[in-house]
């Protein structure tokens, strides 16, 4: 048993194999990493608030939406946060942008087939600027070309900033930019050597015909200090970041450079440090909140990736990434609107088609960073549904007030925090609950620690309350390593074990399992050359035996135990075609344990080179067996996202029918989105569709109850919801 304390060092696990191109590229970034930091530093100014994971604080919930983007350049919301952002923003969400950086890079707004124009970068600031106006504009059904109010808000520090508000009805876009420098005298990226230069300091840049006529200056306190000021005055209910992990992703200097990544990771340094102080600044604002007794402020967040889009499957179907695209038409611009902004009238490169000829293929997806359903549902003994979650970045439990009421009490506070937003749950045998969750045991700049760590709360009695959060370590040996795992997937076994899956910086998959008597094993990589994105499947067949699924670039990836109780065991790959998100897992009833897979593909499309990462996903899910048979569903179930599963109620059971899969969904309940991002239910023959209630922030979580299948999912308050379609809701019969 290796158990550690919350903050205490990872157990070194026991890996057959790992990949030295890999270890190059962790070497390489590590070493870039280094070099930022100047030789002789200075102490650290001060040292902000510090997290608190003990639980029982109270909870500060207004039930008042507000979403909070804070991206380093304009167009990363365009390229990486839609269609979710679109999806809140059109329910009448209410919409805060933050842009750091001034986007100036070396001031040339290049216009495709025309000369060069000669650099100046107040003017492109400001036509990216005037790009974002004209693209949300459009947003929310409006003339592109529609005047926005132009003031200048003053922030923390006496620092200002522009800010730009536009309202149609009840919607409404505000745009605040910091305009801090990309580059800067010492530095050529700016704000990854804010991040890790004690001695820095950042100006910011003026932008043409901008309100704001006075450089700032920023320190990494200051720039801090800001954002949470911004989250202290609008109090968003959810905030969207960057990716502040990006992948460990090896390629040669000219691919690199090509694909505008950082060394040894898959995404620009920028979005790394923007997303870095934004997660820094969560942590300091909920200790802020939570000081002398005050509330935990109800957000959620998700972190989106980046550059990493062009790695793997594209997962947006064709008339969801059309409509993404077509936003950045506006913001691209053209050099021969009258847009009535001096500096130019969008980013002239990236309008028309481009985004969708651009062989780097960003557009074409939307992937989180933390994958799974935001609400981990249960039911407690008295029958009561139990939702657990991540409330401003600490575990909470929402039970609902009577069994199937469908309404909710107040969130009691597990602590644990700072946590990424997606946990994984286990029910042992005697009932009793496992929450596991990937904690932020450090994040800070200037050489202070940046490290992760998997964590534990253990139910005492069934429906009771838990045990102190203890620590399970990291599968890697290093902080930088350590950084890139992800969210902790598990699974009981009916035999008392319960196996715990992450993955590594390697993209292979590491696992802890519990005995039946609550010992922990040591962290061991599973067998196979398997690279696979986050956002693991892991279910018990019939038979008892424990699977795991996760998707690679060409195939998805399956391990599976022999007989139960034995170790899980690479199974070949290449036999099954590679899913776009994580597949929907079905075990069938009976000795033989069969398991079926639903998930989407890519849409066949013609590469015109190695390096064209193009495509786009089939709209429709297609159902697999593990050796990777292709069946017939019987059933359409067309749209985007990941797909999840929950078991019938007893005696609802299909059979496995015939060869051709019909009838092979075993009486489960399957959930995903339809093409406008709808939640979508296929059970008993039925497609539903929910078209009414806060729209859903990602793919619920289903469970069953005595009265039919219900999902819970999070809206953009906050606060999770219930739906559980009777007779008359709408439906389709699939």
């Amino acid at each position: 048993m290796d158990d550690r304390a919350v903050s205490g060092p990872a157990p070194a696990p026991n890996r057959p194999r790992r990949r030295s191109v890999v270890a190059a590229a962790s070497a390489l970034a590590a070493a870039a990493s280094a070099a930022l930091v100047s030789c002789s530093v200075p102490a650290p100014r001060r040292t902000g608030p510090v997290a608190d994971p003990a639980p029982g604080m109270p909870i500060t919930t207004s039930r008042r939406a507000q979403l909070m983007q804070i991206l380093a350049h304009p167009d990363d919301d365009l390229y990486f946060m839609n269609p979710d952002a679109r999806l809140m923003l059109d329910s009448g969400v209410p919409l805060v942008c933050v842009y750091v950086t001034a986007g100036e890079h070396n001031g040339i707004n290049r216009i495709p087939g025309r000369a060069a124009a000669p650099a100046d970068k107040g003017a492109y600031s400001s036509a990216r600027h005037q790009g974002l106006r004209q693209a949300y504009a459009t947003l929310l059904g409006l003339d592109k070309f529609t005047d926005w109010h132009k003031g200048v808000a003053t922030l923390r520090g006496d620092r200002r900033a522009e800010i730009n508000t536009l309202a149609d009805g009840n919607r409404r876009v505000e745009l605040i930019f910091l305009n801090l420098s990309m580059h800067s005298p010492r530095r050529w990226t700016a704000l990854p050597s804010l991040w890790h230069d004690r001695a820095l300091s950042v100006r910011t840049a003026i932008a043409d015909d901008s309100p704001v006529r006075r450089a700032d200056s920023y320190d990494y306190d200051e720039l801090i200090d800001v954002l949470v000021g911004l989250m202290e005055r609008y109090r968003p209910t959810v905030i969207h970041t960057l990716d502040p992990d990006p992948d460990i992703q090896f390629s040669d200097e000219a691919t690199r450079k090509r694909d505008s990544e950082q060394p040894g990771y898959s995404d620009h340094a920028d979005h790394t440090a923007v997303a870095s102080f934004s997660w820094a600044a969560m942590v300091r604002w909920v200790a802020e909140s939570t000081r002398d007794g005050g509330g935990i402020p109800a957000f959620v967040a998700t972190s989106f990736r980046g550059y990493y889009n062009r790695h793997w499957p594209k997962n947006l179907p064709l008339p969801v990434l059309e409509r993404k695209a077509s936003h950045l038409v506006p913001y691209g611009g053209d050099p021969d609107w009258e847009c009535g902004n001096s500096g130019g009238c969008g980013d002239y490169g990236v309008g028309g088609r481009r985004p969708l000829t651009n062989t780097k293929g960003w557009v074409r997806s939307t992937h989180r960073r933390y994958p799974g359903a935001r609400a981990a549902v249960a039911t407690d003994p008295d029958g009561r549904l139990v939702a657990y979650g991540v409330l401003g970045l600490r575990a909470v439990r929402w039970r609902e007030t009577l069994p199937g009421s469908g309404n909710w009490d107040e969130p009691d506070d597990l602590g644990g925090g700072p946590l990424a937003p997606v946990l994984g749950t286990a029910a042992l045998a005697d009932g009793r609950r496992l929450v596991f969750a990937l904690r932020f045991a450090e994040i800070s700049g200037h050489r202070g620690g940046n490290s992760r760590e998997i964590v534990l709360l253990e139910q005492r009695a069934p429906g009771g309350e838990f045990h102190a959060w203890r620590g399970l370590g990291n599968p890697e040996r290093s902080d930088s390593r350590g950084r890139r795992i992800g969210v902790p997937v598990a699974v009981a076994a009916p035999d008392g074990r319960v196996h715990l899956f992450v993955r590594d910086a390697d993209k292979g998959v590491s696992t802890r399992v519990r005995d039946a008597d609550g010992g922990w094993s040591d962290w061991r990589a599973l067998d196979g050359d398997a690279e696979v994105q986050d956002g693991l499947t892991a279910a018990v067949d019939g038979a008892g035996r424990v699977h795991l699924f996760g998707t690679g670039r060409d195939t998805v990836h399956h391990w599976a135990q022999d007989a139960p109780g034995e170790p899980l065991r690479h199974r070949p790959a290449g036999r099954l075609p590679a899913a776009v998100d994580q597949p929907a897992v079905l075990t069938g009833p009976g000795p033989d344990g069969s398991v079926r897979l639903l998930y989407r593909t890519e849409a066949p499309w013609r590469r015109t080179s190695p390096a064209d990462s193009r495509g786009s996903a089939s709209p429709r899910a297609a159902l697999f067996t593990a050796e990777g048979q292709r069946l017939s569903a019987g059933f359409r179930f067309d749209g985007y996202g990941p797909l999840t599963a929950a078991p019938g109620r007893p005696g609802t059971e299909r059979e496995a029918g015939t060869p051709d899969g019909r009838g092979g969904s075993y009486g489960q309940v399957l959930v995903g989105r339809d093409l406008h991002g709808r939640v979508q239910m296929h059970h008993d023959g039925r497609l539903l569709t929910r078209t009414t209630g806060p729209v859903p922030l990602d793919t619920p979580a289903p469970a069953v109850t005595p009265a039919g299948p219900t999902l819970v999912g999070m809206g953009p308050d906050a606060h999770p919801w219930i739906w559980s379609p009777r007779e008359g809701a709408a439906a389709t019969t699939g």
